[in-house]
């Protein structure tokens, strides 16, 4: 229980995931999610994130508009209210910031507020021994209003 208490997003994030730039194509933004079973990618300008962008977002703002997401950016179809936990945050505080935000998945940042990785339900119930708080967490998440 002791290394439960001390154990850090670090330890359980998803180290340096592939990105896409506001300009990059949606089309971009998708060979990423389909080669790497991902259902986002985080948007970055440089290695500052700037949003994320999900499978939901390409069909809700792209497809279901009538978009190309051949010719439309990434810009076109982001979230960009979006927050991240620092990378030497507590398993324990990452879990409560998604589950107060309503997230299943958050950028991991670094002191200087630079991409390093991405944190998800996924990673903390299967790194951790939090299983149930998890579940509870995703039920709450599940039940709440569409982010779209």
């Amino acid at each position: 229980m002791a290394q439960e208490k001390s154990q850090r997003v670090r330890d359980i994030m998803t180290a340096n995931p592939s990105t896409v730039s506001e300009k990059d194509t949606v089309r971009d933004a998708a060979r990423i999610m389909a080669d790497q079973d991902t259902g986002v990618v985080p948007v970055v300008n440089g290695r500052r994130i700037v949003g994320l962008i999900t499978d939901r977002d390409i069909v809700v703002r792209l497809v279901a508009a009538g978009k190309d997401p051949a010719s439309a950016n990434v810009r076109e179809a982001m979230t960009t209210s979006v927050r991240s936990v620092n990378e030497d945050s507590s398993v324990d505080d990452a879990l409560r910031m998604m589950s107060n935000a309503q997230v299943r998945r958050v950028p991991v940042v670094n002191s200087n507020d630079e991409l390093v990785g991405i944190v998800s339900f996924g990673d903390i119930a299967t790194e951790t021994n939090r299983d149930s708080r998890v579940g509870q967490a995703i039920e709450e998440i599940s039940e709440g209003r569409p982010n779209n």
